[in-house]
């Protein structure tokens, strides 16, 4: 690739995404920006496979998918180097994720209720299916079987994980019976209970600041420097974000016309999110955390893939 060639950006089009746009609609953000409604675990597959070059996502994706041993993956373009690093924090605050079901399914009234249940999730990998494990963690649904080496085997919490891409396909498999419940972001869920499509069961919080910034392996050269397009990406997302914060107003006639929300949801969300003043680098601790966590909810083994340290090209 060239360095007169625009950047491809992945992106997830929801509220999040607002300062991205700000980047380029007012401050020349000069790269592709491409859409990707089924998330986290897409834009990896797109990673390793050079679609695109440069993704905004959620932590625990990025990090599983980084995490796990590359002999037991089924993505057959992993490769030998994950195809990505961690470059820049783009969120601080953490993701609330609303666990949804049916608007008519009566035996599910309680988080306790979705034990041993078909839980829809959009990709293996993605965030959705992540934090399924981290709330069986947090609700103790997590059983050592069997002993393989010296790593312990855990039982699956849920009889089934219903891959099914995009939000519309959970909200309707839940309706169908073809899946019990999923996890989706709160305020984009919420359109969704006001109108009575699907119902709320219950609540729970990443414990980690949510969103990330990555870069394809392609764009380090052989000592390791970054490419300076993602560079300045990276400093046009900063104006962005000031944009964003001083045009609260822009914002919330953006989020509330262009994207699936209500003025009044937009307006809600401003007041629980908070974007770094610099997107550059990724915090050493935060990613050491979630790892350990995702060892202990089973979703990463220890001595196996890649180490935290590892994952992180950029430091703050």
């Amino acid at each position: 690739m060239s360095a007169a060639t625009p950047l491809k950006i992945g992106f997830v089009p929801e509220h999040f995404s607002t300062p991205i746009h700000f980047a380029q609609k007012h401050y020349g953000l000069s790269a592709e920006l491409i859409p990707f409604p089924s998330g986290t675990g897409h834009m990896i597959t797109s990673l390793r496979s050079g679609e695109i070059d440069v993704a905004v996502g959620l932590t625990e994706g990025w990090v599983a998918g980084l995490g796990k041993d590359p002999s037991t993956t089924q993505d057959a373009s992993f490769g030998t180097d994950g195809g990505y690093r961690l470059v820049g924090t783009y969120v601080e605050t953490p993701l609330c994720w609303a666990i949804s079901t049916g608007a008519d399914r009566p035996e599910i009234q309680s988080v306790d209720s979705l034990k041993g249940g078909k839980i829809g999730v959009s990709r293996i990998g993605s965030g959705s299916y992540v934090m399924g494990y981290v709330l069986a963690d947090q609700r103790d649904w997590l059983v050592p079987t069997t002993a393989v080496g010296t790593d312990l085997e855990t039982a699956s919490p849920f009889s089934d994980f219903v891959v099914l891409n995009t939000f519309k396909n959970l909200r309707d498999a839940v309706n169908s019976g073809e899946a019990d419940f999923f996890m989706w972001e709160h305020f984009t869920s919420k359109k969704y209970y006001d109108s009575g499509e699907i119902r709320r069961v219950g609540e729970i919080y990443t414990p980690w600041s949510s969103w990330k910034i990555v870069a394809s392996t392609q764009l380090f050269d052989e000592q390791k420097k970054l490419d300076e397009r993602v560079e300045e990406a990276m400093e046009k997302i900063n104006e962005g974000i000031k944009h964003f914060e001083e045009h609260q107003d822009e914002a919330v006639k953006y989020i509330s016309t262009e994207l699936d929300y209500s003025e009044e949801d937009a307006r809600e969300w401003l007041k629980t999110v908070k974007f770094p003043k610099k997107v550059q680098g990724v915090d050493q601790a935060v990613i050491d955390k979630t790892v350990n966590i995702l060892r202990k909810a089973g979703v990463l083994t220890e001595g196996r893939g890649m180490k935290p340290e590892e994952m992180i090209a950029k430091t703050r």
